[in-house]
C-alpha cells in the first residue's frame, strides 16, 4: 500500500506527436499540461510546482498565465536533454513528499522537427549569435558534429567487444515499430518494418548506425501531474506509486561526449543506476514487468537490458533475437514503439507509456502489470501499482 507522503504520477497529458505542428512551443506546452491536469481530476489552480529542462525554451511563469494557474511555490530544472528525463520525477517527487509544493506539473515541449533539428550537424562557428559550447572544440574541428557520430564512438567498442553488427541493432528496431504499428498515439502506426527494411536504409555512421537505428525528431508536447498519494486518493484516479527515481553521474562524465571512461563495451551509469533502484526497492528483475527505455539510437537499448540484469554482458543481441522482448516475452520493452517508434519528446513519452501500462490503458497493454522500469541511462524509475 502506498503511504500517504510518497509521490504517485496522478494525470498524464500529451499532443499529437508530429513533424510540423503549426504551433507554438508555448501551445504545445500548454495544450499537454491541461490534458494533464484534466487527467489529474485537477483544476489549473491546484498546480503549485513546474519542472521540466534547462534546454525547454517555455518561461514556467509564461506557461502558468497561459494555462490559469496562480501560484506557483516551487520551481525545478533538470539538466542536459533526455538523458535525464526521469530526474524531472524525481525533483517533482522530491518537492511533494517534502511538502514544498501539493501538485507539481512536469511539462516538455518543442518543435523538433519542424524548428532547430538537433541531430543536424553542429555548425563550427555561430558567433556572435551563440558561443559553442568549450566542450565541443575538442570534437567539432575533426567533424563530429552530430550526436550520431558522438554515441558511434562510444558503440563501436561495444560491438567489438561483444561481435555485435548492425543487423542485430536492427533486430531491435525491428521490433520498436512492431509495438508502434499497434499504438495509434505513434507517428509510425500502422507502418511495421522488416529486417530487410532496416538493412536497406541508409547508413548515418557506418558501420554502427542505420537511419532506422535513429529516434525521431518530432514535434510535439507531453506534460504530467505529481502529488502525495494521499491527495491522489481523492481524485479518482488509479495511483501510479513512484517507488523509486534516481540519476547517476560518473566523475568525467557527459551526456554527449562520454568516452573518457575507459572501456566503453559497458555503460556505467545504468550499471549504477540499477543498482541504486533495485537497492531501493528490494526489486530484482524478474519482478519488472514492462522496461521503457530511452533509445536515442537502437545500440543503448543493448546496453541498458544488460545493466539491468535482463541478460548477461554481451547477450542483449540473442536475448532480443529470441523475442525476449516483445509482447509476451520475458520482458516486453518500450511496449508504446519507443522512441524511434512512437515519438521523440525527450523520454517523456516514455513515463506516460509507463503510467498506461501500470493503469491497465495502454494501447499494447501487457497482462498483470505490478513495476515498470523506465530508464535513461543516466536517469530512472520504477512505478508500480497502488
Amino acid at each position: 500500500m502506498a503511504s500517504a507522503r510518497e509521490a504517485v504520477i496522478a494525470g498524464i497529458g500529451q499532443t499529437e506527436f508530429s513533424k510540423n505542428s503549426g504551433r507554438t512551443t508555448m501551445q504545445l506546452a500548454a495544450e499537454a499540461s491541461i490534458a494533464a491536469i484534466r487527467d489529474a481530476r485537477l483544476s489549473p489552480a491546484d498546480i503549485d510546482g513546474m519542472v521540466t529542462f534547462t534546454i525547454d525554451e517555455n518561461d514556467e511563469l509564461s506557461l502558468m498565465r497561459n494555462i490559469g494557474a496562480k501560484d506557483l511555490r516551487f520551481t525545478a530544472r533538470t539538466p542536459g536533454g533526455g538523458g535525464l528525463s526521469a530526474a524531472t520525477v524525481q525533483l517533482a517527487a522530491a518537492a511533494v513528499t517534502s511538502g514544498a509544493a501539493s501538485a507539481v506539473l512536469i511539462y516538455r515541449a518543442f518543435n523538433e522537427r519542424s524548428g532547430k533539428r538537433f541531430g543536424q550537424p553542429m555548425p563550427r562557428s555561430e558567433q556572435p549569435r551563440a558561443p559553442i559550447p568549450a566542450k565541443m572544440s575538442w570534437v567539432l574541428p575533426y567533424g563530429a558534429d552530430t550526436p550520431a557520430k558522438f554515441y558511434s564512438l562510444w558503440y563501436q567498442r561495444y560491438m567489438y567487444a561483444y561481435g555485435v553488427e548492425n543487423a542485430d541493432f536492427g533486430r531491435y528496431s525491428v521490433v520498436a515499430r512492431k509495438h508502434a504499428a499497434t499504438n495509434p498515439n505513434a507517428w509510425f502506426y500502422q507502418r511495421p518494418i522488416t529486417l530487410e527494411d532496416h538493412q536497406n536504409s541508409r547508413w548515418i555512421v557506418e558501420p554502427v548506425l542505420r537511419l532506422l537505428d535513429c529516434c525521431q525528431e518530432s514535434d510535439g508536447g507531453v506534460a504530467f501531474v505529481v502529488t502525495t498519494a494521499e491527495r491522489a486518493r481523492d481524485l479518482g484516479r488509479p495511483l501510479v506509486r513512484v517507488i523509486a527515481a534516481d540519476q547517476s553521474h560518473q566523475a568525467g562524465s557527459d551526456e554527449l561526449l562520454d568516452y573518457y571512461q575507459g572501456d566503453r563495451a559497458t555503460f556505467p551509469e545504468a550499471d549504477e543506476l540499477s543498482r541504486g533502484l533495485y537497492g531501493k526497492t528490494g526489486l530484482r528483475p524478474a519482478d519488472i514487468d514492462v522496461a521503457l527505455i530511452y533509445e536515442n539510437f537502437s545500440p543503448v537499448v543493448f546496453m541498458q537490458l544488460e545493466s539491468f540484469g535482463f541478460c548477461g554482458r554481451g547477450e542483449a543481441k540473442d536475448f532480443i533475437a529470441d523475442g525476449n522482448i516483445e509482447l509476451g516475452g520475458t520482458i516486453p520493452v518500450n511496449t508504446n514503439g519507443g522512441l524511434l517508434g512512437e515519438g521523440y519528446i525527450h523520454g517523456l513519452n516514455n513515463i506516460l507509456e509507463g503510467v498506461r501500462q501500470i493503469r491497465g490503458e495502454a494501447p499494447n497493454q501487457v497482462e498483470d502489470v505490478e513495476n515498470v522500469l523506465v530508464s535513461a541511462g543516466r536517469s530512472g524509475l520504477i512505478l508500480s501499482k497502488g
